[in-house]
């Protein structure tokens, strides 16, 4: 060991004590170490209001106790640092949305599993992830019938890479100092920094969490993080002492020994193993270069883009069909962009009779030239029914290849050209499943006071009325309508309604007859979570329920029970946020 053999073991001494020393103050800057140096550092401070030195007794002891940590495959970690005992992990707290510490605790595990089987059939609307992410990250105990702590924290892991919103995990994580916890996690977001030559973020989070830090894989990216902080003579005795423990990875150990001076140059071997292993090969050798193939991972692939490292699409021959096949792969994983794939399709050469007959003719030729020639093809078209079929053909033809994203926004621009007026009703569906706005409108309410739903009473749920003043000028409407023999109550009117009787408000019982609620309509199952005060259970069906779709676009009598089933769960601020979205004309 390079540092072991340059010190003598007093010089040692006195590095330990001063990096210990500064610790605390260099926490918020640096990211915290693998090692529980906690409880070390008050062994020492007794011993240096005595005589400032460590003995040889004492350092060889240290080693001594760690190897059997090794041997036991046991972490002993301060107990005030870590708890193996931790009941509740979250972002919210549980009054924030009518929720209940306890909303778990009622929950047939086999129940959650299969929940979350269902739900990762969806591509869940922003309406589903919404609820779904209240849910899960509301400070609330554990399930703790027919499932593990640890099989219910994979079940959040899963969720959260899933839905990939990387603010949020990382406050999940830093708040809770969840990465022990959540190893796989953490590894997700910091991967996908560092796939985006983001390294400065990447370590940050290790700089943000106490705790020591167990898994393998983020111990060797902190102490990349202490060498990239400058911190290299902590970063060498963490090395050591992993080393002590039976640590052994020659290729980590190379690229790590060139960032420390201690070699002039490294081996030139590029592991794709991880993407902190592909980004040290990067940064040792100067005169690095690659070529990704199909089979690299997409870390990797987004790595190079964002790192500048990705062959000139210009500079590849058109009859290198592997390069080709490659970069269609890549632009369907949005690491090429598709104007420049599109662009590369019109350096193909076709005749007049392929063009003309082109329904035929990209049979004939090979997959990536027929791709090339519908495009052609699609960029002389002009008539919108011609147009439409060609590019249904084209979207069919990358999604037969697997690559179907790579044909998405040149597909909306060519949408975009269309008046939906002139649309053939054959290809309506093929129009509207395509053609969607990346901008969002805001659309602004517009009352109705003809209609109760649509009436400015339902400014009652963004908290613009008071209970007396509701009660009063409902009151008054629900008088009108008694009178107009012409109304009647539609299922909005009802949901409206119901939402406001869970909430306390008074309605005269003059009024019953005007509507009558079918209890059948209420799904069985619901019902009996709500009853069994299964709360996170009966939000998960309700997220089922709603699945892809978002909640303005889902039937009447769907929208009643999943309101029905909020009001009783008392979940007011989920529910209005819905109600605000359901019942109101926009315009």
């Amino acid at each position: 060991m390079k540092i072991l053999k340059l010190l003598n073991k007093t010089n040692l001494s006195i590095i330990i004590i001063s990096l210990l020393y500064n610790y605390s103050i260099m926490a918020e800057e640096q990211p915290v170490d693998i090692w529980n140096l906690e409880k070390q550092k008050k062994e020492i401070s007794s011993e240096k209001n005595s005589s400032n030195i460590i003995s040889d007794t004492q350092i060889k002891n240290s080693i001594y106790e760690m190897q059997n940590i090794k041997q036991t495959n046991t972490i002993k970690l301060d107990s005030k640092l870590v708890s193996k005992n931790i009941k509740i992990v979250g972002l919210y707290d549980p009054e924030e949305y009518g929720l209940d510490i306890n909303m778990w605790s009622n929950s047939d595990g086999l129940n959650l599993k299969k929940f979350f089987e269902k739900i990762k059939k969806f591509r869940l609307s922003d309406d589903a992830k919404e609820i779904l992410n209240i849910s899960l990250l509301t400070n609330a105990y554990y399930p703790n019938e027919n499932i593990t702590k640890d099989e219910f924290l994979k079940l959040k892991s899963d969720w959260l890479i899933e839905d990939s919103n990387f603010k949020i995990i990382e406050d999940y994580l830093i708040k809770n100092q969840a990465i022990n916890l959540h190893p796989r996690l953490t590894r997700y977001l910091v991967d996908n920094y560092l796939s985006q030559s983001n390294i400065k973020k990447s370590c940050e989070i290790f700089s943000k969490i106490d705790d020591p830090i167990e898994d393998e894989y983020l111990s060797k990216f902190n102490l990349y993080c202490l060498i990239n902080y400058g911190k290299n003579e902590k970063a060498q005795i963490i090395l050591d002492l992993k080393k002590e423990m039976g640590f052994n990875d020659d290729y980590y150990e190379n690229k790590i020994n060139y960032l420390f001076g201690y070699i002039d140059e490294t081996d030139k071997k590029i592991s794709e193993n991880s993407i902190l292993d592909f980004h040290l090969a990067h940064r040792t050798n100067p005169e690095f270069m690659f070529e990704p193939k199909n089979e690299t991972s997409k870390l990797i692939w987004k790595y190079l883009s964002t790192s500048n490292l990705l062959y000139d699409i210009e500079d590849i021959d058109i009859e290198d069909i592997d390069r080709i096949s490659t970069i269609e792969k890549a632009t369907h994983d949005k690491n090429y962009s598709e104007e420049e794939l599109f662009e590369f399709y019109k350096r193909f050469q076709f005749n007049i009779n392929q063009l003309i007959n082109i329904e035929e003719s990209y049979k004939t030729v090979s997959k990536i030239e027929g791709r090339a020639l519908v495009y052609q093809r699609l960029l002389l078209a002009k008539e919108p029914k011609l147009m439409l079929k060609l590019m249904k053909t084209l979207k069919n033809l990358f999604l037969d290849e697997g690559i179907g994203n790579a044909f998405d926004i040149e597909l909306k621009k060519f949408l975009n050209e269309i008046d939906p007026k002139n649309v053939p009703s054959n290809f309506t569906s093929f129009y509207n499943n395509h053609k969607k706005n990346d901008e969002i409108s805001e659309k602004k309410i517009k009352f109705n006071n003809k209609i109760l739903h649509q009436s400015r009473l339902i400014k009652y749920f963004s908290g613009d009325y008071s209970k007396s003043k509701i009660e009063e000028d409902l009151d008054k409407f629900l008088k009108k309508i008694k009178k107009d023999k012409k109304y009647f109550l539609s299922k909005k009117d009802i949901i409206f309604l119901e939402a406001l009787k869970s909430d306390g408000i008074k309605i005269s019982k003059k009024y019953d007859d005007l509507y009558e609620i079918n209890k059948s309509e209420m799904p069985p199952d619901i019902q009996s979570m709500i009853d069994d005060n299964e709360i996170g259970s009966a939000l998960l069906r309700v997220i089922e329920v709603i699945g892809p779709d978002e909640i303005e676009n889902i039937d009447d009598d769907t929208v009643y029970f999943i309101i029905n089933t909020l009001n009783q769960l008392n979940t007011d601020l989920i529910r209005n946020k819905l109600l605000l979205k359901v019942l109101p004309l926009k315009v």
